[in-house]
């Protein structure tokens, strides 16, 4: 399938000679209007390579104005995407914004490469191998199965705790790790509730519900309350370890010096659901540390009756808070470790979910 602007670079009849297959085109062409419901519920999978800036737009606003879109609007399977376009256009924060927007749906993300770009440029933008592609969509098909009936709880994102009306204690999490994990459970055949905190660009996908939160104390409600019922959980919020004491009912002036503030301590949520824990539930947790990671990761892992930990370090660049990437250890109880480079979150969270695969049916 071809949009108007791919016949400006190959014609239809080339590439439907050399693939030894139809090409379609156009939407109002004899049964193509009829066709884009049918393909749509007829594949297994939909690949939409090189996909450029524009089609990337109108992926994120839901625009029907050719064959491929009709077509991606009406696809029942999952969908994957490999961008393409020049290193400027793949840095603005209008093509962030859309790549996160079509992630929130449920449709895969194929990271851009380092090359040369039809600009004759040398930089980022390039289009994944076709090699690459394969292997990531073999890969998908291979695992896509592999949570079918678990029921899974991920926590994503940071807390606030209220000083007054207009003012909170929070941290900078964007909760990116949390919905890309539980985007690749979901996407892997599990049911996932997602209990979000404020500010989370949340994801539209079939097989999650979410629940949102603000404070470390709802937070503790929805989990505990959800747990129960949960073959796993994978808590990456980051919640507030303190709230205020009280709570001012209006807003605190500036008017002294200095202003202090009572902090009582939040209860601790995974270590609640470590108590709480059966046999038949697998219980991770996170850990982001400045400095005694490995001891202070293996405590939590002790300490909290947790399965495995994952671990990532202010120290290590790429990794924490806001990033698109994250380099992670994770620790089970067995006494493993095992390191990852730094990678894009939607890998790192394929990496948790083959590890978290593998405690399950060991």
């Amino acid at each position: 399938m071809m949009t108007p602007a791919a016949g400006d670079f190959v014609s239809p009849l080339t590439l439907s000679t050399l693939s030894k297959n139809p090409v379609l085109t156009d939407l109002f062409a004899e049964n193509a209007w009829a066709n884009h419901v049918m393909l749509g519920r007829w594949a297994d999978l939909m690949v939409i390579a090189p996909l450029s800036c524009n089609t990337l737009a109108k992926l994120a606003g839901g625009f029907c104005d050719n064959l491929l879109m009709a077509t991606y609007l009406s696809a029942t399977c999952p969908v994957w995407v490999a961008p393409a376009m020049d290193e400027d256009m793949w840095h603005h924060p209008a093509t962030k914004k859309n790549l996160a927007t079509v992630q929130s749906y449920g449709n895969h993300i194929i990271p851009v490469t380092k090359g040369e770009l039809a600009s004759g440029l040398i930089g980022e933008g390039r289009m994944a191998e076709p090699e690459e592609i394969h292997k990531q969509i073999q890969r998908f098909f291979e695992s896509s199965h592999s949570f079918s009936g678990k029921q899974v709880l991920v926590t994503a994102g940071p807390t606030y705790e209220p000083i007054d009306p207009v003012r909170f204690i929070g941290n900078h999490s964007s909760g990116k790790m949390g919905v890309a994990i539980a985007l690749e459970l979901a996407n892997r055949g599990a049911t996932v509730q997602l209990i979000s905190g404020p500010g989370v660009i949340t994801p539209t996908h079939p097989g999650i519900s979410v629940s949102a939160v603000s404070t470390a104390a709802e937070m503790f409600r929805a989990a505990t309350t959800a747990f129960p019922a949960m073959d796993i959980a994978v808590m990456a919020a980051a919640v507030a370890d303190y709230t205020p004491a009280v709570v001012a009912g209006e807003k605190i002036k500036k008017k002294d010096a200095s202003l202090l503030v009572e902090l009582s301590k939040t209860k601790d949520i995974l270590k609640e659901l470590g108590t709480m824990k059966k046999n038949n539930q697998l219980l991770v947790g996170f850990a982001l540390e400045t400095n005694n990671e490995q001891a202070n990761a293996l405590d939590k892992l002790t300490s909290k009756n947790a399965d495995l930990i994952v671990l990532n370090s202010l120290q290590d660049q790429g990794a924490g808070f806001g990033h698109d990437t994250n380099k992670i250890t994770i620790y089970d109880r067995s006494g493993g470790e095992f390191a990852y480079p730094v990678k894009p979150k939607r890998e790192v969270a394929a990496d948790i979910a083959d590890m978290i695969h593998k405690k399950l049916y060991v």
